[in-house]
């Protein structure tokens, strides 16, 4: 991990805060693949996502029995006191002030003026290298806000986030977010109804109509799909036993995108 570099603007972990983590294991590992290892952190243990040999991502407790289950993600930054400071000053909120993981990096949870959370990060160790997508690995993360004008506007002053937009047709608008000129994410104003702000991850299949068929089966709600995006690849929005939602898609190979 020596040769490891800091990413400003990529997503580079994803963690399920569910009060339920056993029955989400077995779901994930029959539908993704995913394994689970415990690592000691302190007293406690953190239980680690494992795709194939790569951790992904992990699994945490929720702070009240009351707090559903849900996907937050960890975003990189260059400073992340500086990003919870530029957050509370363009309308979020800080829901976790910055803290120090031991050994891991610096980290804290923030919402963003419509109330979708998310959480800056810091690497003590530099952060994983881009690679291309392969079967269970997290590659995208986008934001479904009532507001994508105003959360555009927030991001670029909390992450250093540009943004491109992309006519969709009949989908409207989409916004690529892009950092040192790559793309990281996206925004789009597509919210089911009664659905809050939030941050959707998307996770890498090479076959997503087996994928949602197998987590129908395992106990999911299939949220939408499976479909195809013209020009982008072939997706399914799943909502796991627990309550979490995650998409899950292959993407076209970039030399046959429109």
């Amino acid at each position: 991990m020596s040769d490891r570099k800091p990413l400003p603007g990529k997503f580079v972990w994803f963690e399920l805060v569910s009060k339920d983590p056993k029955t989400a294991q077995a779901f994930y590992g029959d539908v993704l693949g995913w394994t689970v290892q415990a690592f000691p952190m302190g007293d406690q243990s953190y239980e680690m996502i494992y795709a194939g040999d790569t951790m992904i991502g992990g699994y945490a407790a929720p702070k009240s029995a009351r707090q559903p289950s849900h996907w937050i993600s960890y975003v990189s930054v260059e400073d992340v006191d500086a990003a919870v400071k530029a957050a509370a000053a363009s309308g979020g909120k800080v829901v976790d002030a910055p803290y120090e993981i031991p050994g891991v990096g610096r980290t804290a949870r923030i919402a963003d003026p419509q109330g979708a959370e998310i959480c800056p990060f810091k690497s003590a160790t530099g952060d994983p290298p881009d690679e291309d997508a392969s079967q269970g690995r997290f590659f995208w993360n986008e934001l479904h806000t009532t507001d994508p004008a105003k959360a555009l506007a927030f991001y670029a002053k909390v992450v250093g986030f540009s943004s491109r937009a992309m006519d969709m047709g009949p989908g409207g608008t989409y916004h690529i977010l892009e950092k040192d000129g790559v793309g990281r994410g996206g925004v789009t104003n597509q919210l089911a109804p009664g659905q809050p702000p939030h941050w959707l991850p998307y996770v890498f299949v090479d076959d997503p109509d087996a994928t949602i068929a197998r987590a129908g089966k395992r106990g999911a709600t299939i949220q939408f799909g499976p479909a195809d995006i013209p020009g982008v690849g072939r997706f399914g929005v799943l909502q796991d036993p627990t309550g979490a939602v995650l998409a899950v898609m292959k993407p076209r190979p970039p030399e046959n995108r429109a």
